[in-house]
């Protein structure tokens, strides 16, 4: 299975869920959340 290391948010883990796929979600830590939004959006730049 491939891994996607993506924040997520609104109710997307759900609609995954009902969909009938199987995934796996962690809540991160405040300076691991500023780190991945910085990461982010360099990305996207």
């Amino acid at each position: 299975m491939p891994v996607y290391n993506k924040l997520v948010r609104d109710l997307i883990p759900q609609v995954i869920e009902k969909s009938g796929c199987k995934f796996s979600t962690r809540t991160l830590d405040p300076a691991e959340h500023l780190t991945e939004i910085c990461y982010g959006t360099t990305n996207y730049l």
